[in-house]
């Protein structure tokens, strides 16, 4: 049997469902009843300069107005108002938008993005918060009625002629609940979502929006000055940014806003920091679609009518244009880098300690990003000076070139623990950088895949000597038998943990036995913040066959004198890494103690 027909919908059924989970957040009902208060207003002024209106428009306004005796919530605004025959238009027919007729009306008068709504939707929800929704209008049109529409929320409505003076609407919202009847509750809302309006938001006799914020300016008019207040408005307990970028662009999509570059303790732990607006009204400030993740780390405001949103205008909605904006926003934001670093290098150096992260992090996750700011990526040596990652091959190479042709860039994380490892990289003429933070494992990876033949090695997890392999090596000043019998006092000498022990040739003047931790571990070890090292990786130590100690050892007399100077050497050894604790340091000490009292 095939049959054909029409699905049906009804109205009762469906209802329901657009009060209650059309808006996963009540509050954004007060949004949506401001926002098509502003629509109204802006109609009105377009019909005044076309001619169509000859009343004032110059200072128009939504009110909205709390009255906990009555338990109403009203949104008033003297906009172009409605017909009964609207009413039964624009409310009745849901999902009828009056923002999007009018536009197709007079397109060839009215920008594009010049209204707020488009859905049709927004009206009923005011049924998530009011039991009951009455609008008294007046339309701009001199010989139509005022009309008066109730509703308690089922498919019911009542509509009949009424008096009011003043061309507007009025929304009356007969709460269901006393959380809207606070002042400071429907404040607290009118700052996140009405904040930016383009049309004055008058609440408790006061006006609470900047209708002309700074992101709608053309930035040749802007003063740094006013920069910085506005990002005081945005961000009242930050410290001054370090420089910003102003976005405006209107092909292939419109998008204006202001990006600044904060100065950031730690940027992995700041959380929603740029907020997504369309047409001035606040969205969200979830913005991973929008925004590349790394930029997500930057502070401030994003403004596009292009930026698709679901119904509810509360989420975003992927399509072409989202990764076009995405790849845009990335490549202003590193042209602003590239112009920075070009026209005042030593203030974009002073703020590389704030701006690394963000950098780094946007090179390794994004390639044309990459692309963009490899010539102004910045390393730091542990002397304080900057180079580009060019300037600083080209000053290391020559000294630094082992003789497998690779160029080793030494580095440390902590120049104050390692001070006799840098002694000892000084003492060869090698430089050393200083890269420490949380990103800075991610970026040795990166940077070693990037660049042929650049080897990244940490200065305490080798000797000198193989750190940077020569050609000419270091004599060995024991004999093997005089190694072996070194080796294995030591493994005689500490018990407590499985050990590798081996004897090596290094300067007299490096240290009698250096604990090895290899470049693998330490970036293992930097992944998984563990502490713990001696427990999840084996312990290899290297004694120092040049150093003076190895000959006192082996000429010692006594095994009890050869035992102790070994954990002297060993206790000496962990003391230099930061590894030297509990009973061990309890035992260096004592140990020590005892000495200086026998001499």
């Amino acid at each position: 049997m095939n049959e054909k027909g029409t699905i049906s919908v009804h109205t009762e059924n469906i209802f329901p469902i657009i009060k209650k989970f059309l808006y996963s957040d009540q509050d954004i009902f007060l949004r949506e009843l401001v926002a098509n208060g502003v629509d109204a207003i802006q109609k009105l002024k377009k019909f005044s300069a076309m001619g169509l209106y000859e009343g004032a428009v110059e200072q128009l306004s939504v009110e909205v107005l709390v009255n906990q005796a009555q338990k109403t919530l009203t949104i008033k605004d003297h906009g172009v108002g409605m017909t009964a025959d609207e009413i039964k238009q624009y409310i009745n027919q849901i999902a009828f938008s009056g923002a999007t007729e009018f536009v197709e009306k007079y397109k060839d008068q009215v920008e594009k993005h010049q209204l707020i709504g488009c859905f049709g939707l927004g009206f009923y929800s005011a049924f998530m918060v009011a039991k009951k929704v009455e609008i008294i209008t007046k339309s701009y049109q001199s010989d139509a009625p005022a009309a008066h529409w109730s509703c308690d929320g089922s498919t019911s409505f009542e509509l009949s002629a009424t008096e009011k003076e003043e061309v507007g609407t009025e929304v009356i919202l007969h709460l269901a609940e006393e959380e809207f009847l606070i002042p400071e509750r429907i404040q607290s809302i009118l700052t996140k979502h009405c904040r930016f309006l383009p049309i004055d938001i008058i609440f408790d006799g006061k006006v609470i929006n900047n209708t002309a914020p700074l992101w709608i300016k053309n930035p040749l008019d802007l003063q740094p000055e006013d920069y910085l207040s506005f990002y005081k408005e945005l961000y009242p307990f930050a410290a001054d940014p370090l420089f910003w970028i102003h976005l405006n662009i209107d092909y292939p999509f419109n998008l204006t806003g202001i990006l600044y570059f904060p100065k950031a303790a730690n940027y992995f732990e700041q959380k929603e920091t740029i907020q997504l607006y369309a047409r001035q009204v606040f969205i969200t400030n979830e913005v991973q679609e929008v925004i590349p993740d790394f930029l997500r780390l930057l502070h401030g405001v994003i403004d596009s009518p292009d930026i698709p949103l679901n119904v509810s205008r509360s989420a975003l909605q992927s399509d072409s244009n989202v990764k076009k904006i995405n790849g845009y926003v990335a490549k202003k934001v590193a042209e602003k880098l590239e112009n920075i670093f070009q026209e005042d290098r030593k203030n974009y150096e002073s703020a590389w300690e704030d701006i690394a992260i963000f950098i780094k992090y946007g090179m390794i996750t994004h390639d044309k990003f990459y692309e963009k700011v490899k010539d102004v990526v910045l390393l730091q040596n542990t002397a304080g000076a900057f180079y580009t990652i060019e300037e600083y091959k080209t000053k290391v190479s020559d000294k630094q070139t082992d003789k497998h042709g690779n160029l080793v860039l030494l580095y440390t994380t902590d120049p104050k623990k390692n001070k006799i490892y840098l002694q000892s990289a000084e003492q060869k003429g090698y430089d050393v950088l200083l890269l420490n933070s949380q990103i800075d494992t991610n970026f040795i990876n990166f940077s070693e895949q990037k660049f042929d033949k650049v080897k990244f090695k940490g200065i305490d997890t080798d000797t000198m000597e193989r750190l940077i392999e020569q050609e000419v090596c270091l004599e060995q000043m024991l004999t093997e038998a005089e190694q072996q019998t070194l080796k294995e006092i030591y493994e005689i000498a500490i018990e407590s943990k499985p050990i590798t022990w081996n004897v090596v040739a290094m300067s007299p003047d490096e240290l009698p036995v250096i604990l090895i931790t290899s470049e693998m571990f330490r970036r293992m070890e930097q992944f998984t913040k563990r502490k713990e090292k001696e427990d999840w990786f084996p312990m290899t130590f290297s004694i120092n066959g040049n150093h003076p100690l190895a000959k006192k050892i082996l000429n010692a007399q006594e095994k009890s004198i050869q035992k102790t100077l070994a954990r002297r050497a060993y206790h000496l050894a962990l003391l230099a890494k930061g590894n030297l604790e509990g009973e061990q340091l309890a035992d260096f000490i004592q140990g020590y103690t005892e000495e200086v009292l026998t001499n």
